[in-house]
């Protein structure tokens, strides 16, 4: 009973802390409408909690094994529960992103002490049922954070996005202080490898900035650069400690396990295409489809669904199927919907959701099994060490995602809008208006375009030549926008392909560790 007690509390930790990185997304315009901020600056209140995340995991994680595992655990809970009440109550934008930096440091420590300690508790032959159940509250976590967010904006407000963690966080403490065994803590009282700590978190913080800000700052911004040599300096110098360090803030032969270094690839991946769905769809939902914030939560919802359901049967059927055939047949599940999503799909909503149940089902049969072989036999630091990584590397697929697929689709929708607006010359054009009056409709034609949200123009009192020439032009735009979003599907699926073949090189069991 007390094991199963303790499973909870780490369970608990992990799903708040994964639920948090995608939970803002469909709610952003509502949050902005109140707190009378745009959209770019508000996605610093995303964009500071998965970067921070990310660079600081690693260096809290080691810092937590010196002075106590589950005294961190419970104090990475304690910070994350008042980040979330600085969130809830901010009044400006300031306050927000104060208290989602406060989340995201308690949210480094809670994670990777959550897993490595749930692994610790339980004995060798019920490790692999383990790892899967975590790996399934991550996955899940992740994919419902947008449906769990769209519901309680619309019928409980923007502020409980972040409420409903406190109770949760009550709960985690009260049971922590009654479980973890904190008079006998788990330490590792050797030196801390400072200089390490301090490279890898500029290593990590000056990538995010890149993969998170590059498309707003420009790629070719000086400031996009100077971030990419400071990243990539900062990452030599790390590689260069932890090869001579006695004790290293990641122990490089980790890398060294085929197991895990495949693996490592395959976590970063199927996070950046399960983030490609969950962040990018909503945005067509709401901002093209002229969906409300609901209906958009409730189209992403098979893709959690799925992954609550396929996730158990991964971890059912990988003692009867090798590991690397449930992977590599969840990634080709995974590019079937993503082939739906750009054949389509998207001006159907029963195809939406085919496609939807098709990436749940992929994600959920990767992402337990892809735990179970980064983990292998590990023990040890190198099991505490193996766990911050994989944190990191969900992180660094969640900041890919927005890099590559947000980047694509501005790109695309630049092109949509091109290619619209010539259309509707050509419309307008042929009604033979007066030049002022055509130039007037051409100036409201490409204001609606570049506007956040695409809407029909209402027709009443129109003249009927002019009404089914602005339907003309209203349909054409709206179907090239959908075309930009098909097209980063499209794209997406020959990489996908190749992590299909790759998966089957993976190994059930690690190895050279």
């Amino acid at each position: 009973m007390k094991k199963r007690m303790i499973t909870g509390v780490f369970v608990l930790g992990i799903f708040i802390c994964m639920l948090d990185t995608t939970i803002m997304n469909v709610s952003l315009p509502n949050i902005g409408l109140h707190l009378d901020v745009g959209l770019d600056k508000l996605s610093w209140a995303l964009n500071i909690y998965i970067i921070l995340f990310a660079a600081l995991t690693i260096p809290l994680t080691r810092l937590a094994e010196f002075f106590g595992m589950s005294k961190g655990f419970l104090l990475g809970a304690i910070v994350f529960g008042i980040g979330s009440i600085i969130s809830a109550f901010a009044g400006t934008l300031m306050p927000l992103l104060l208290g989602r930096a406060i989340q995201s440091i308690g949210a480094g420590l809670v994670f990777p002490l959550a897993m490595t300690l749930a692994i610790r508790i339980v004995a060798d032959r019920d490790r692999t049922h383990m790892i899967a159940i975590l790996g399934v509250t991550q996955g899940l976590a992740a994919a419902l954070g947008p449906t769990i967010g769209g519901v309680v904006t619309q019928y409980m407000g923007w502020r409980w996005i972040f409420l409903i963690n406190v109770p949760i966080i009550v709960l985690m403490i009260s049971m922590g202080l009654l479980y973890l065994p904190l008079r006998q803590d788990i330490q590792n009282r050797q030196s801390i490898d400072l200089s390490g700590a301090i490279f890898s978190t500029i290593f990590l913080s000056t990538l995010s900035l890149v993969l998170m800000q590059g498309r707003v700052w420009g790629w070719h911004n000086w400031l996009t650069y100077l971030c990419a040599i400071v990243s990539l300096l900062s990452f030599i110098f790390f590689i260069m400690i932890e090869r001579v360090s006695i004790n290293p803030m990641v122990p490089l032969q980790l890398f060294k396990n085929r197991a895990f270094a495949l693996s490592a690839i395959i976590i970063v991946f199927s996070n950046l295409f399960l983030v490609a769905t969950t962040v990018i769809l909503p945005n067509y939902f709401t901002n093209v489809a002229g969906m409300d914030t609901l209906q958009a939560s409730f189209l992403i919802a098979p893709i959690s669904f799925s992954v609550f359901i396929f996730a158990p049967i991964a971890g059912f059927a990988k003692s009867h199927i090798s590991v690397r055939w449930l992977i590599s047949s969840g990634f080709l599940m995974m590019a079937v919907g993503y082939l739906w999503l750009g054949t389509n799909a998207l001006q159907s909503v029963w195809q939406v959701i085919i496609a939807g149940i098709l990436i749940g089902s992929g994600y959920g049969m990767i992402t337990g099994p892809i735990l179970v072989i980064a983990a292998g036999t590990l023990q040890g630091k190198l099991l505490t060490a193996s766990q911050s990584v994989t944190g990191v590397l969900r992180q660094v697929g969640t900041m890919l995602a927005v890099a590559l697929f947000v980047t694509g689709l501005y790109s695309g929708l630049t092109q949509a809008q091109r290619h619209a607006n010539s259309y509707a010359q050509e419309q307008i054009n042929d009604l033979h208006l007066p030049k002022k009056d055509a130039a007037e409709m051409i100036q409201k034609v490409q204001t609606k375009m570049k506007a956040s949200v695409f809407t029909p123009t209402a027709m009443q009192g129109l003249p009927t030549k002019v009404a089914t020439a602005i339907s003309r032009i209203e349909k054409e735009t709206t179907a090239q926008y959908r075309h930009a979003f098909e097209k980063l599907y499209l794209i997406a699926i020959p990489f996908m392909l190749l992590l299909v073949i790759m998966s089957l090189f993976l190994t059930d069991k690690s190895e050279g560790v």
